[in-house]
């Protein structure tokens, strides 16, 4: 279980936890090891888990043809972002149940995740008010920084991508 506390510890998302609070999160953690370009979710299932990464890399992809109507013969899945060891993933998960905006694969050999249950998480943040602050803070700030990241990659295709007439 320590290993565990000790790489809780350098992720962002429990920055600044407490060892005991690392030990209550790490007894909710359960660890999996998906093999290079195993599915660990799809685009439009539910989500329940939060997931950080231990080991190895994870792509997340996009289907464009869920929007756009394009035959399944012809669907194009397109990487959107490469986490590494020590992001994590999922968080909107917490914040509601809805239905993923995106895919998520093993990137790397041997890739180790640690699962968190959304439920065990939530109840954990009501048990203790200061874990739960403390987690959701971290969370608005990881938030905050994927959604300036998009925004400039945005930008950066309206204003730098040649006019098509």
């Amino acid at each position: 279980m320590s290993s565990l506390v000790n790489f809780l510890k350098q992720s962002d998302i429990f920055y600044q936890f407490t060892p005991t609070q690392l030990e209550l999160v790490a007894n909710l953690c359960q660890e999996v090891i998906f093999s290079e370009g195993e599915t660990i979710f799809e685009e439009n299932s539910g989500s329940k888990e939060l997931y950080v990464i231990a080991q190895g890399e994870v792509d997340i992809l996009i289907n464009s043809a869920l929007v756009s109507g394009t035959p399944k013969t012809e669907q194009k899945e397109t990487v959107i972002a490469t986490l590494r060891r020590g992001q994590s993933f999922g968080e909107v998960a917490l914040v509601d149940e809805g239905l993923r905006s995106a895919s998520a694969r093993a990137a790397q050999k041997d890739t180790r995740l640690l699962i968190i249950p959304r439920d065990k998480l939530i109840m954990l943040c009501e048990t203790y008010p200061q874990l739960g602050y403390r987690l959701m803070y971290n969370l608005a700030a990881d938030l905050a920084m994927k959604i300036r990241n998009t925004d400039l990659q945005i930008r950066e295709q309206v204003l730098y991508r040649p006019q098509q007439k």
